[in-house]
């Protein structure tokens, strides 16, 4: 029996939803993040093997790309309050900026070592940028492990994916002045340079807004409602003039935490978008091209070793320039390993920017090293935080900072 349209969306959402719900269950029981079970839920659904969801409607369920972004970049913004940028300091900026920057170079350069194209090195370099926080929270929730290290380990874990965002949306833009011959114009510069700077101005003034409206509204579902519209209607705007709703976003969740004294709304919204971002992760699975991941070889092995040494070495840089503790300098590395979330949603967004061949390609490199970060992470996690000497019961270890880089 041939279904209609109705019956056919709602039985592919329904399927959808159950193998994430079936897949995180396993992956739980295997010590792995949700996040991890979520992509495996799509690779297997998707296209390109039970074929239980079709490419077509994969294809028109990619606005919740653009939705899942928006509400992940709204939640990074809360992490710029002025008092917790205050009470972390300039030591933990200055080390979240260099192994940010640190991953990104050194990919961007393996990339164009292997003769791939700058626009794509760009990209994928920013993406490599980013870190996952989950897993290294969940490990160090798991251990109870406290100190100045687990102290850093988290501070600069809620800035990494903001340094993330910024670094892609200035790589995309630098990606995008030239064109096929490579001749730079000067609109290619100053019309995007003008998208991205009106897009923040707005996410900014949607903050004062919102402030104005929740004196007014004193409901906590009107105000998860008026927050939602604000982020779609942002979303909206930013796709229509092909730009990233990335910074706007973030302006958007940066000047709302600054501007109101509770930070209520962000718990509400988080409540709100786990079916989001389920739907979106899977989805990010199903895009995962599976046959061409024979073909990835050697220059996704070379992405997944690269980001990590750029991390660890940016990392023990920045820490010895901040003056940083010897624990901090030679372990922090191992705790930032873990990627998936934002960088998936950056590499949908840079796949769109690029030929369907490079943007096949760096959506099987990011989909699949993200599984086997998310893989390796916990571990390595735990690897830092003992020999840090974070964990309570491992305290005992001798000169633990050492050991990370013996």
């Amino acid at each position: 029996m041939e279904l209609n349209y109705t019956a056919q969306v709602l039985i592919d959402l329904a399927i959808t939803l159950l193998a994430a719900f079936c897949l995180s269950r396993i992956a739980k029981r295997l010590r792995l993040p949700n996040v991890t079970g979520y992509i495996l839920a799509g690779i297997l659904i998707g296209p390109h093997c039970l074929k239980l969801i079709d490419a077509q409607t994969v294809e028109a369920m990619s606005f919740l790309t653009d939705a899942a972004l928006a509400f992940i970049a709204f939640g990074v913004g809360k992490f710029f309050k002025w008092s917790r940028l205050k009470a972390s300091g300039v030591r933990v900026v200055v080390v979240t900026v260099l192994e940010a920057l640190a991953a990104a170079a050194a990919v961007t350069g393996t990339m164009l070592l292997f003769g791939l194209p700058l626009d794509f090195s760009l990209l994928l370099g920013a993406i490599a940028s980013a870190t996952a926080p989950a897993s290294t929270l969940m490990t160090i929730k798991q251990y109870k492990a406290k100190g100045h290290f687990v102290d850093t380990v988290l501070q600069v874990v809620a800035l990494d994916d903001a340094v993330a965002l910024i670094a892609f949306s200035v790589c995309a833009t630098v990606a995008g002045m030239t064109e096929g011959s490579g001749a730079v114009r000067a609109q290619d510069i100053l019309l995007p340079l003008a998208y991205n700077v009106a897009a923040i101005l707005v996410g900014g003034a949607l903050a004062f807004v919102l402030k104005w409206l929740m004196q007014r509204v004193t409901s906590d579902y009107n105000r998860l409602l008026l927050v939602v519209i604000m982020l779609m209607g942002l979303a909206g705007a930013c796709a229509a003039v092909d730009v990233s709703p990335l910074l706007a976003c973030m302006v958007f969740g940066a000047m709302h935490a600054n501007l109101s004294r509770k930070q209520t709304l962000f718990k509400k919204v988080d409540r709100f978008t786990p079916p989001v971002l389920t739907l979106f992760f899977v989805l990010s699975g199903m895009r995962l091209n599976v046959p061409m991941l024979a073909s990835v070889g050697a220059i996704g092995v070379a992405y997944f070793v690269a980001r990590i040494a750029g991390k660890c070495l940016g990392a023990r840089v920045g820490a010895v320039l901040a003056h940083e503790t010897p624990e901090v300098r030679n372990c922090l590395g191992l705790a930032l390993i873990p990627q998936a979330g934002v960088s998936i949603g950056l590499a949908a967004l840079a796949e769109r920017m690029l030929s369907p061949e490079l943007g096949s390609l760096l959506s099987v490199i990011i989909l699949s090293s993200a599984v086997l970060y998310e893989l390796v992470g916990p571990a390595s996690a735990r690897l830092a935080l003992r020999l840090a000497g974070a964990i309570p019961e491992e305290k005992t270890v001798n000169n633990p900072a050492a050991e990370c880089t013996r």
